[in-house]
């Protein structure tokens, strides 16, 4: 009897032996597991990672590309711009929106006028004005001040009769440029003449028309001496 329980406890000791071994053996088994997830968690996150740096890189690239880009494109639209300004500068006013400035008038405002030359009133005065844009013709004094500095061009014409000498002198700053010259004649009833001439003019020089010594012209509402000028681009 003894001896058969001792034969029992040792079989019961034997299982409890392998049944603690089993168990000890489990919990290793499960460490591992987890810990091998954990690393393949960490290496999962890691590969996000380097592919958002990556991603990162190449807008950052585009950016830098479109921002270079972008300046160029300005670069040449800062060229375009000074390119048009100078067209402006080269090209006059009247297009561009620069100054207008343009006249034309001639002697009668109404009814016959003779002029004669003298020394008290030497320039023309032409009153009936057509137009006087810019308001650079004075119909008070005949003279013609220039508003900016530019290239003008002036025409005018003269009518008189046979028995006076007839011609007219365009003066700048009272110096003498072009002019229409006939002197009397017979045969015929009446001598028309006239001239042009382009100038440079600084701001505030004078151009006007003046008669030769011991001339004459005639006009009346048909407008047969004229005095006429414009601005063809400013400098």
């Amino acid at each position: 009897m003894a001896h058969t329980t001792l034969l029992l406890f040792a079989v019961l000791g034997c299982l409890s032996v392998g049944l603690g071994s089993k168990q000890r053996g489990d919990f290793s088994v499960t460490d591992m597991d987890m810990d091998t997830a954990k690393d393949g968690d960490i290496k999962a996150l890691e590969a996000r990672l380097n592919a958002t740096e990556k991603e990162l890189e190449k807008v950052k690239s585009d950016v830098q590309l479109l921002e270079k880009e972008n300046q160029d494109i300005m670069a040449k639209l800062n060229d375009t711009v000074e390119e048009l300004e100078k067209i402006k500068k080269q090209n006059g006013s009247t297009t561009t929106g620069g100054p207008k400035v343009a006249f034309s008038a001639s002697l009668a405002a109404s009814g016959e006028i003779y002029l004669k030359q003298s020394d008290a009133s030497p320039n023309l005065v032409y009153k009936r004005i057509f137009t006087n844009t810019g308001d650079a013709y004075d119909s008070k004094t005949g003279t013609f001040t220039a508003p900016v500095k530019g290239i003008y061009f002036f025409s005018f014409s003269t009518f008189g009769y046979n028995d006076f000498l007839s011609g007219a002198i365009l003066t700048k700053n009272g110096h003498y440029m072009v002019s229409s010259y006939d002197p009397p004649s017979t045969g015929d009833r009446g001598d028309t003449g006239g001239n042009s001439a382009i100038l440079q003019l600084e701001k505030g020089e004078r151009v006007s028309m003046r008669l030769w010594e011991t001339s004459q012209v005639f006009d009346n509402l048909n407008g047969h001496t004229t005095f006429s000028g414009f601005l063809l681009f400013p400098l």
